[in-house]
């Protein structure tokens, strides 16, 4: 883990992935995954990502003001989340490299393609009480397999209709609680050696460093934009992990 070249990948992957977080406020897991997935290894992209998640999350959780009221009403969905996360962490430590690769290239696609056109999930309405806990689930089991959330996870999060404030708590919230689950279950089952921990932790430097300098572009660029772009290369990014897995 510690060969240069591989510092060097862990070190790029977490400053680009650092800029668009700090630019649009949300990509760190999925930026740095989609580009370390494809040098690294899944199973390693997604224990490095956690150090640097937990961290830039914690701060986002407390601070807005509705802690209590966004655990009220989305504890549900933590809680199966965690069931969730230690089935998926299960599939992970023996499912087959190539095809998790090739499923996660599809993840991204699909996120990008309905980020893109903007198709959002219907508001839960009524069903919300059941609905809830069934999205902590399957958001736990792609988490856990593959550090992806977004699908259903952030979009159902979206389709509450939550205060902006609010939905951005909520976000630094839910994975601040998957991202130290996540943590806990690979130690357990051995998917994450002390040489990867140190290397996820010697990670919040590069993220720190593109979150700073994202933020200093979020002035000066258009967020819409950037963000299109940046959907643009995780759908491509997806293409690319399904094409060489399928044709590795």
């Amino acid at each position: 883990m510690f060969e240069p070249d591989t510092i060097a990948i862990v070190a790029i992957a977490f400053l680009i992935a650092g800029i668009v977080k700090g630019t649009i406020g949300l990509g760190l897991p999925i930026i740095s995954i989609a580009i370390l997935a494809a040098t690294v290894g899944l199973k390693s992209a997604v224990a490095l990502f956690l150090v640097p998640a937990m961290a830039t999350n914690c701060w986002q959780a407390f601070t807005g003001g509705h802690f209590t009221e966004l655990l009220r009403r989305l504890w549900p969905m933590f809680a199966t989340a965690i069931v969730g996360i230690w089935v998926g962490v299960q599939i992970l430590a023996s499912a087959d490299a190539r095809v998790l690769s090739i499923a996660l290239g599809i993840v991204l696609v699909v996120y990008a393609t309905i980020a893109l056109l903007r198709a959002k999930m219907p508001s839960p309405g009524t069903w919300e009480p059941w609905m809830t806990p069934v999205v902590g689930v399957a958001g736990g089991v792609m988490f856990g397999v593959m550090g992806n959330f977004l699908v259903p996870g952030v979009l159902y999060i979206q389709a509450l209709g939550l205060p902006r404030d609010m939905f951005v708590q909520a976000l630094g919230m839910t994975f601040l609680i998957i991202s130290t689950t996540l943590a806990l279950l690979l130690s357990r089952y051995s998917l994450m050696p002390t040489e990867t921990l140190a290397m996820s932790a010697a990670a919040l430097v590069p993220t720190a460093v593109g979150m700073y300098i994202g933020q200093r572009l979020r002035s000066s660029l258009s967020e819409a934009q950037f963000a299109k772009a940046v959907l643009v290369a995780i759908g491509l990014a997806g293409v690319f992990m399904i094409v060489r897995a399928m044709s590795g």
